[in-house]
């Protein structure tokens, strides 16, 4: 399914023209039009899925073989130390496009790319509670 109203849709379908880095039938990736560093790219999937929930497995498989695949020819190119692979889901995470996506971030020594939180300290009591009641859901 494609939603006519998603500009990533009409981009990963190639209604809207892009450098294209890649493609298959379920995927297009593209530079990043605001990027954070050198070569920094987005996986498009060319179905309509807001976000990693709407995946199905097969989908979300696909996504990452095409996103390791992606990188690992990006690091060639670039010559990038590191890799960020990057994907937000909801607003309150920084998804700003609801299509579903993901950010292959090259890293370069003194890049000023932040990608950081405050480390927490949760207690053994919260985790076992947290442990237990997430098996539950996978049962």
């Amino acid at each position: 399914m494609k939603d006519s109203n998603c500009i990533f849709c009409k981009i990963a379908n190639g209604e809207i023209p892009t450098n294209t880095l890649y493609e298959d039938d379920y995927f297009r990736v593209i530079f990043d039009l605001s990027p954070a560093s050198k070569g920094h790219a987005l996986v498009l999937p060319k179905e309509h899925f807001s976000n990693v929930f709407e995946l199905g497995e097969e989908e979300a498989s696909r996504a990452m073989v095409v996103a390791k695949k992606v990188a690992t020819a990006l690091k060639e190119i670039t010559g990038c130390e590191g890799f960020n692979i990057l994907q937000n889901n909801g607003e309150i995470a920084g998804q700003t496009v609801f299509h579903f996506h993901m950010h292959l971030i090259p890293r370069y020594s003194g890049d000023g790319v932040k990608i950081t939180w405050n480390h927490g300290k949760p207690t053994d009591e919260e985790l076992k509670e947290l442990t237990a009641r997430v098996n539950e859901v996978l049962k």
